[in-house]
């Protein structure tokens, strides 16, 4: 071949090269994974340990009833098939421990609507979830702020039986989600939230973790991907729950808030077009339902507390209220998602299967951190009490 033929043949490949790489990068700019991919490549593989994986398993749902305005008896028929369906779908599972998957009803402040919150409180009373607290808002102040999350959690506590109270300080204690993903005024543009001292805030009002990570693609995630972390707030600064330190068996807590992370990742199993891989977001809908290859991915990232790594956690989310969302988080794809679990992660040697609600986990992780090993069935109520409406554990004991 020429060295004419060459330089063509050269400049052909360099052209190629340089294509894909546009594509990828592009690929990668349109899903905002430039903030977070850095992270998840490094990552190091999850230590090997004896005996088995205990797998923790927790589905929050930013519930909206009120999602799209819609008039108020579609709002209640979508609270309706909720209480319905959802205890059929429940009643179909069970964990090592006999217990019902748990659901957790993160409710928002500004969509409160008692007769919605009695039925909930009916349900989780029965044993099939806690509710917890969900917030949308816009250019708030910080009194503003205080204010009706001191609200909110009273009204949950003293009216519907919600949330716990700490057992040292009887502070009313909170699980949290942020609307729009924007928890310390993520947002670049500063919408949705307008609070940069937010995690202070929400440390002072009671909140003992929040779960609103991860929110790929929207340019709020985090580069600290796949993590239990604690998060020191910047007052002056947005975005502080970026980085911050991972909770570890044997450590002491520190910063202002406790970060409860869902997994994110390439999902290399339901590539599109049989080769660009979807990027994993841990979230439920629609247009991205549960798969067996998405459960044994979530498996296999291994979220965990650093030195307890046979301790395992798989916090998923959903829009679980609208009815196209409802559509397969009450429907078929979710119940052979659970049964996907119960088959392959709980046989007792290699898994074992723990359905969790967000109290559950704050207080297994607490566990973990304190030195506890061995079954964390065990530490369900470790630090936080069930609150009082719950008066049954989702348990269903075989008869004697």
């Amino acid at each position: 071949m020429s060295n004419s033929a060459l330089w063509w043949l050269a400049a052909i490949l360099a052209a190629i090269a340089l294509a894909i790489v546009l594509v990828v990068a592009r690929f990668i700019r349109a899903r905002n994974m430039q903030l977070w991919l850095p992270q998840y490549v490094r990552r190091k593989p999850r230590a090997k340990h004896a005996g088995p994986t205990h797998v923790m398993f927790c589905f929050v749902d930013h519930y909206e009833p009120m999602h799209g305005r819609p008039d108020l008896e579609v709002q209640r028929a979508r609270v309706d098939r909720w209480c319905r369906d959802y205890r059929a779908l429940a009643d179909r599972h069970r964990d090592a421990d006999g217990r019902r998957p748990q659901h957790g009803f993160f409710y928002p402040e500004e969509e409160y609507l008692e007769e919605h919150l009695a039925k909930l409180e009916a349900l989780c009373r029965d044993g099939y979830g806690e509710l917890e607290v969900h917030l949308h808002h816009d250019n708030d102040t910080e009194a503003n702020f205080r204010e009706s999350i001191a609200r909110f959690k009273q009204l949950l506590h003293e009216r519907h039986g919600a949330l716990p109270r700490h057992p040292d300080t009887g502070e009313i204690m909170f699980g949290f989600i942020h609307g729009n993903w924007c928890l310390d005024n993520s947002r670049p543009d500063g919408r949705w939230c307008g609070l940069d001292n937010e995690l202070i805030l929400l440390r002072e009002l009671g909140c003992y973790a929040d779960f609103t990570m991860p929110s790929a693609p929207s340019d709020t995630q985090t580069s600290t991907v796949n993590s239990i972390y604690y998060a020191t707030d910047d007052p002056l600064r947005p975005k502080s729950h970026d980085r911050g330190v991972p909770v570890r068996a044997g450590g002491t807590p520190s910063g202002d808030l406790l970060l409860v992370q869902g997994p994110v990742g390439l999902n290399w199993r339901d590539r599109r077009h049989g080769f660009v891989p979807r990027v994993e977001n841990a979230d439920i809908r629609a247009n991205y339902p549960p798969t067996p290859a998405r459960v044994d991915g979530w498996v296999e990232t291994g979220i965990h507390v650093e030195g307890r790594p046979e301790w395992i956690f798989i916090k998923i989310h959903t829009h679980g209220a609208p009815e196209k969302e409802a559509e397969v988080v009450l429907g078929p794809a979710v119940d052979a998602m659970f049964s996907h679990l119960e088959q392959h992660y709980n046989d007792g040697e290699r898994h074992v299967l723990h359905y969790v609600n967000a109290r559950e986990v704050f207080n297994i992780v607490k566990a973990a951190e304190a030195g506890h090993g061995g079954d964390p069935n065990d530490y369900r109520d470790f630090i936080l009490p069930p609150p009082p409406n719950r008066s049954a554990t989702g348990t269903v004991r075989a008869a004697s």
